[in-house]
């Protein structure tokens, strides 16, 4: 055949494969169906439930849910749904979307154990809120406040000092960032004074991890800054020559830098501590660059510890605020985190059919082995099959979503598909199709699918 017949033959099969844009449309939507029906089948005796609302580019609310279950060999989450608030985002306007998507896939609120939201009025309103409207549905329902905002809630507080420098270090990253003349001056700056970077970053409100990331680089370009804020005569100048608010500043980024590591172990790694014990006592190793800076420059640090202390404490005070009993509450989950290091007193704490059985699996080296080739969750759903009270015990106690990140990851992935050019768009099945961990039924869909020409 000729390169020319074959190119020809080519492009006849390409006009046979239908692509337009409702046919592209209707495929998505056969994905995302077959997905959730898929998810539902699987949502037997109990699960839990993700909840949050986000606005689209369009100005619509959306709300996803994501549903974690027992399997028969591990726990798993998957999204459920992603609805559209027509009208008002009140707590019954919520439960009445999520009560009809429960209704539609045949889900009953007694299967729902446990829901994650975060402390919006609309969720946790004492009268008209979600929460107490699902309990209404199920008043043995678990809410559980979103871990990530919590850590998020507690660390915004500061004092009036140390927001005075964060302040301060905003309006001097704006002056040369928002203007686009001054960022070229400032590039050009850099370039000439070869530094490692050559851009200030932005200050987002709303993305309250950017703070630790434009103070570190605030204070990388520091000599750069303070030369160029000379050159413009302006008068916030005169900071970069105060060693004191310096000190400060290199405080504010390293404690806010220590939060995202805090706010991203919380994502599914170990948590970390904030020790205050040791800044009472002036070592400040445990704040790299305030320690590099109190090293090298002669500062008063009497001042500095003060301000530093009161910070720590008043933050240390906002988180047992916003999780209070967290150290008893571990302890008392210390059985389910590792059957087999398990003191005498924590066992005592259980009822005494789970005493016996607890202490067979300790001595089970068989589930031993287990416990250290699985994950945890794999391994309480292989501890279910011979100890089924046991066993469910401890899922239940692993089953509840911690924070809503799966609903905020997915809120990217709306930005991305849902665009100002694709304003219009029915997000829900393409949202699904993007997100979902389940692959669609193609063999199924496909038997089911009849073929035609796009036209």
């Amino acid at each position: 055949m000729k390169l020319s017949e074959f190119r020809s033959s080519q492009d006849t099969m390409r006009k046979t494969v239908p692509l337009s844009n409702d046919t592209i449309g209707r495929r998505v939507d056969t994905m995302g169906t077959d997905i959730v029906e898929q998810v539902v089948g699987k949502l037997s005796d109990s699960f839990s439930l993700q909840l949050d609302e986000s606005t689209d580019v369009s100005g619509n609310a959306q709300l996803v849910a994501f549903v974690r279950y027992v399997d028969t060999d591990d726990i798993y989450e998957h999204i459920l749904f992603c609805k559209s608030l027509e009208g008002k985002t009140t707590g019954e306007d919520i439960f009445n979307v999520v009560n009809a998507a429960f209704c539609e896939n045949g889900l009953s609120w007694k299967s729902c154990s446990s829901i994650c939201t975060d402390a919006a009025a609309s969720m946790t309103g004492s009268a008209k809120g979600l929460i107490a409207r699902i309990k209404k549905e199920n008043p043995d329902v678990m809410w559980t406040h979103c871990v990530i905002h919590r850590e998020a809630l507690a660390s915004k507080k500061m004092s009036p000092v140390l927001h005075d420098v964060l302040n301060s270090s905003i309006k001097v990253i704006n002056f040369i960032k928002s203007r686009p003349l001054n960022a070229r001056l400032f590039r050009r700056l850099c370039e000439n004074m070869g530094a490692e970077h050559t851009q200030l970053l932005l200050h987002i409100e709303v993305r309250w991890l950017s703070r630790g990331r434009i103070l570190n680089r605030l204070l990388e370009l520091r000599s750069e800054v303070h030369a160029f804020l000379i050159e413009h005569r302006s008068p916030h100048a005169t900071l970069f020559q105060d060693t004191d608010w310096l000190a400060k500043l290199c405080y504010l980024a390293d404690i806010f830098s220590k939060l995202n590591e805090l706010n991203m172990s919380l994502q599914g790694k170990d948590t970390s501590i904030l020790n205050l014990r040791a800044c009472a006592q002036e070592d400040f190793t445990c704040f790299p660059q305030l320690d590099d800076f109190l090293s090298s420059e002669d500062v008063d640090r009497a001042p500095v510890k003060l301000v530093i202390v009161g910070h720590l404490t008043k933050l240390i005070q906002d988180f047992h605020s916003y999780f209070p009993d967290m150290e008893e509450k571990s302890a008392q989950l210390d059985w389910v985190r590792n059957p087999f290091l398990l003191s005498e007193a924590n066992r005592s704490k259980l009822p005494v059919t789970y005493q016996e059985k607890l202490l067979e699996v300790s001595s089970d080296h068989g589930l031993q082995m287990k416990f250290a080739m699985f994950t945890l969750t794999q391994f309480w759903v292989c501890v279910k099959q011979e100890y089924p009270d046991l066993g469910q015990k401890a899922l239940e106690h692993l089953l509840p979503f911690a924070s809503t990140y799966l609903c905020e990851a997915s809120f990217s992935a709306m930005t991305v598909i849902k665009t100002k050019q694709r304003n219009r768009l029915c997000l829900e099945k393409s949202l699904i199709t993007a997100v979902a961990s389940l692959p669609p039924r193609m063999k199924k869909i496909l038997s089911e699918a009849q073929a035609q020409v796009s036209h």
